[in-house]
């Protein structure tokens, strides 16, 4: 059953001032294996925007925004194939677990050259 549904746009040109002016940007919203996943892109802009974007979309499918977790809590990865993968941490999934034990998120993301845009899909089964 789907469950939320949750879309977000970032202008990429808003995530680089936003990394220009706090260095610690970066370091507030992102795990490790992100970070990671980033360097190994070259540090491309359009893709750190797209993560952002990813995680309040996740954050709308909720149903809840970014309250009672932050933007660590929710780590995106990739597959084999490059597919965005979502892993909710205890905080974020603990939201989930009052609805349903089983649960998938569906997430799609994409940019251009000015904006990046993800689309989240939460599917729950009861």
């Amino acid at each position: 059953m789907i469950y939320g549904i949750g879309t977000d746009i970032t202008e990429i040109r808003r995530i680089e001032k936003a990394i220009t002016r706090n260095k610690n940007f970066i370091n507030k919203l992102f795990t490790k294996n992100e970070m990671d996943l980033w360097e190994k892109k070259n540090f491309k802009l359009e893709f750190i925007a797209g993560r952002f974007a990813a995680k309040e979309a996740i954050s709308k499918a909720l149903g809840t925004g970014i309250r009672d977790f932050n933007f660590k809590d929710i780590e995106i990865i990739n597959d084999e194939l490059g597919k965005p993968q979502v892993i909710l941490k205890p905080k974020a999934e603990n939201i989930i677990r009052k609805i349903s034990k089983s649960y998938k998120i569906h997430l799609s993301i994409s940019h251009e050259k000015e904006y990046a845009i993800a689309y989240a899909l939460l599917e729950v089964f009861i």
